[in-house]
């Protein structure tokens, strides 16, 4: 716990840094690999747009800043792993080699172990009653 509250006082009391990160990755495999009107796309839009609002609405110890402050900031964060996702798929394969294209979702798939893990950990660590 003391890290976690060390790592969002560093950020000057930033909530929920750990989900950016997975918002970031997911917005970089969204780019790289979802091609328009496809089954896959809506869905991992679907979650996209969950993992960019839901994590405001989180317990956190700290002042939060305002909603659309907040969005705002998420949203230009998602809209760069997009443009970074879309120019990656045009340059693997061409300009890159193609084993550079799993790493968004390795990246996702660690960001995503490890918030979890921070998540379950504030949510049950046991508070002594005072």
């Amino acid at each position: 716990m003391h890290n976690t509250n060390r790592l969002e006082s560093e950020f000057g009391g930033v909530i929920s840094i750990d989900t950016t990160f997975v918002l970031f990755f997911l917005a970089l495999e969204y780019g790289r690999a979802v091609r328009l009107f496809s089954v896959d796309g809506a869905l991992m839009g679907t979650t996209m747009l969950m993992v960019l609002a839901l994590p405001y609405f989180l317990p956190s110890r700290y002042a939060k800043p305002t909603f659309s402050n907040w969005i705002a900031g998420r949203t230009a964060i998602a809209g760069l792993g997009i443009i970074l996702g879309t120019a990656m798929s045009w340059s693997v394969g061409t300009i890159l080699p193609t084993s550079i294209g799993f790493l968004p979702m390795a990246g996702l798939i660690i960001a995503a172990t490890l918030s979890c893990y921070i998540q379950f950990y504030s949510l049950m660590k046991l508070r002594p009653v005072k």
